[in-house]
């Protein structure tokens, strides 16, 4: 049977080279979320890589958050994912819940 010591320092050193991986991964406190995109760079960012004329129409119709300077177009990173955050669907239990809750004030 092993010492148990050696049992809790085989764990230890474990944890301590985890620790030191994580140390070493980037974070999203580093990540600078004040980067400007161009066009090309917004559509490579996109998840569904939308195409530049797709962009532009968004931008037409105020969809997406933007800058212009001049002529040229630029993309707040920051901006970009709060309204790819916006986006998001309720669910159907979430849908429910709110009718549901909807429908009992009513009824008051």
């Amino acid at each position: 049977m092993k010492n148990p010591f050696d049992l809790i320092d085989a764990r230890l050193s474990n944890i301590e080279t985890l620790l030191l991986d994580l140390k070493h991964l980037p974070t999203p406190e580093h990540s600078d979320p004040d980067t400007w995109f161009n066009l090309d760079e917004l559509c490579n960012y996109l998840p569904d890589k939308p195409a530049k004329p797709t962009v532009y129409g968004w931008v037409h119709r105020r969809i997406i958050p933007n800058h212009k300077d001049r002529k040229t177009l630029r993309f707040l990173k920051s901006e970009v994912d709060i309204w790819l955050k916006s986006g998001r669907r309720k669910t159907i239990s979430e849908t429910a819940a709110e009718a549901n809750e909807y429908l009992s004030r009513k009824r008051l």
